[in-house]
């Protein structure tokens, strides 16, 4: 017989084929799945439906069959439910394959509606062909629509002797609680690397085929806990690789890039390199990595390095080669939890932001430089270390005493005075030298008497004005006078200004109306074309200067700005203080309040 007879005679089969397991015994990971069973069997507590669920690829619908089998397995004398199959069944071949007349598979996906149901509740009062059961398997069984889950409610609640459903479906949530609680659930678990890479050697070991240990890490890794990612990805590499499969191939098949690189661009990232680790992350990408799995490696050291620090002890992933380990251990010991916290969040928000973007290199590149830079910022605790020792007073005795840019927008009139630095974020409250006093409020006098009875109110301050017309709630006004109104006299029945631009439209005629409506008398309102105060709106934009400029020369912020570069104050706000009675001060009591907080920020 010719080789390509022979290859006719026996065509290839894909490993995740090939090594579909046929038994309980031959599922991996499953352990407390395969135990609750085997006792359920034993004592004859055998349910009327089972949920299987878990991700891609752990054996949902192998499970589902080999479930099958032992609901239907006989052989000689054995004649009743087990799991201990010491030798293929009667049913046993038909079932796994598929092809079984009384189990019955279907694939939810493509059979969505109340009409596919309704051919199952018609033919379940039908007792098996052959088999002791008549077991329907229904795969993605979250993609039935409502209708034909209601449709199959009453037979899945009170289903014949000889029927048994079982369900597979790896989003559970959108299975209607009405539908699990008539089911044994059972949720499959992810293999873990160390099982998955074993699992791997003894197929490599059973094919005949050569394979580092490495090169099988780093298969099971990629294949996140799903066994037939992991043989589709081992069949991969075997078909790539001349002969042995190395750890180098299977990299450079997944777009991976050498783990030692990989510590090596963390190290130099978290030295704050830029340069150098850049130019590290395009030789990884010339040689044909990833930049999204290059980020992802990065993230995976950070937490092992995170680990190492805070726990350990704790048992750790076995794959990790020791030379990692000890560079992780290494970093663990000189970096602090608020650096790996910090490039953590970078990492993962970085890795968010390549898989979106189409140019993932520039992207990698771009998070690459926000870890160097977060490198280099000082901590919090070493900031207000120098703050406390004073050496910061150096660089706040020799830097300019500047004012703030002109037309610099400042908001509020007391509270924390906030400094963002140009790119770190911080924030700062220092201790502001003047506050301006606010003007008493005198309310003004209200009557419920008859227009004629009322008692005039008297208005000595052009501040009662305003004062009375927010008590009226006449906003329009009151922004009208602060804004327009440059005050030269005023005196009760008398007022006397300078329009500060062009008036609104009808803006004296409603002040003299408003007037004699609140105050029960005539006013006498006189314009002119010259002098006359700021406006209100005006000179709290000239006190609201003043502070910026003195919160600017505080020696604390500009010691905090020279190790800010960049930063400048954009908000300055008085915070109360408690006297010795528990009672707050007012704003203008308050220009000595202590400093509130320092935080950081990304």
């Amino acid at each position: 017989m010719t080789q390509s007879q022979t290859l006719a005679a026996a065509p290839y089969r894909v490993l995740a084929r090939k090594w579909r397991p046929h038994s309980f015994a031959d599922l991996i990971g499953q352990e407390a799945l395969v135990r609750t069973l085997t006792n359920a069997f034993r004592k004859g507590r055998i349910a009327q439906a089972y949920m299987l669920t878990g991700v891609r690829g752990v054996g949902k619908t192998t499970t589902a069959r080999i479930l099958a089998r032992a609901l239907n397995y006989k052989l000689g004398e054995i004649n009743a439910p087990t799991i201990d199959f010491t030798e293929p069944g009667e049913h046993c071949q038909a079932i796994m394959e598929g092809r079984h007349v009384d189990v019955i598979e279907m694939d939810a996906a493509s059979n969505t509606g109340i009409d596919d149901i309704r051919e199952i509740i018609d033919s379940v009062q039908y007792a098996p062909a052959i088999a002791r059961y008549k077991v329907y398997i229904i795969d993605e069984v979250h993609m039935l629509s409502k209708n034909a889950f209601n449709g199959l409610l009453k037979t899945l609640e009170e289903p014949p002797p000889h029927l048994k459903f079982v369900f597979a479906t790896t989003e559970i949530r959108k299975v209607p609680v009405t539908v699990l609680s008539r089911c044994q659930r059972f949720d499959l678990r992810r293999i873990e690397s160390a099982t998955l890479a074993a699992h791997l050697e003894k197929i490599c070991a059973a094919e005949g085929i050569g394979a580092e240990a490495d090169s099988l890490a780093l298969i099971a890794r990629a294949a996140d806990g799903s066994v037939r990612d992991a043989l589709s990805l081992l069949d991969q590499a075997i078909a790539h690789s001349a002969e042995a499969i190395t750890a180098e191939e299977v990299r450079s098949l997944l777009g991976m890039a050498d783990r030692a690189r990989v510590i090596d661009l963390f190290e130099m990232a978290m030295k704050g390199d830029t340069a150098n680790a850049l130019a590290e992350l395009k030789s990884q990408y010339d040689l044909g990595a990833d930049p999204a799995v290059v980020v992802t490696d990065l993230a995976e050291f950070t937490h092992l390095v995170t680990r190492l620090k805070l726990a350990p002890d704790l048992p750790g992933e076995t794959l990790v080669a020791k030379s990692e380990r000890d560079r992780a251990g290494g970093f663990a010991a000189k970096l602090s939890v608020r650096e790996l916290d910090r490039a953590w969040q970078i990492l993962v928000k970085g890795l968010a932001e390549i898989t979106a973007s189409e140019r993932p290199l520039a992207a990698a590149d771009m998070v690459v430089v926000r870890l160097t830079h977060a490198a280099t910022l000082p901590p919090p605790e070493e900031l207000l270390r120098k703050l406390a020792t004073g050496d910061g007073g150096a660089a706040a005795r020799s830097a300019p005493q500047t004012r703030p840019p002109a037309g610099q927008p400042v908001r509020g009139e007391a509270g924390t005075k906030t400094i963002p630095g140009a790119q770190s974020g911080a924030m700062i409250s220092a201790r502001p030298q003047i506050a301006p006093k606010s003007a008493p409020r005198a309310a003004p006098q209200t009557a419920t008497q008859p227009e004629t009875m009322r008692t005039p109110v008297v208005l000595n301050r052009f501040e009662d004005l305003i004062l009375l017309a927010e008590d009226k709630r006449d906003i329009q006004l009151r922004t009208n006078l602060r804004r327009f109104v440059r005050l030269i006299a005023f005196a009760d029945g008398r007022m006397e200004f300078t329009p500060a631009g062009e008036l609104p439209a009808g803006f004296l005629s409603d002040l003299s109306a408003k007037l004699q409506q609140w105050t029960n008398r005539r006013w006498m309102i006189a314009t002119s074309r010259e002098g006359g105060a700021p406006t209100l709106e005006e000179a709290e934009r000239q006190r609201e200067g003043m502070r910026n400029a003195q919160a600017a020369s505080d020696p604390d912020v500009i010691a905090i700005r020279a190790q800010f570069p960049g930063a400048r104050v954009i908000d300055v706000r008085f915070r109360p203080q408690i006297d010795a009675l528990g009672l707050e001060a007012s704003d203008g009591e308050a220009a000595g309040a202590a400093p509130d907080e320092i935080a950081d920020g990304e």
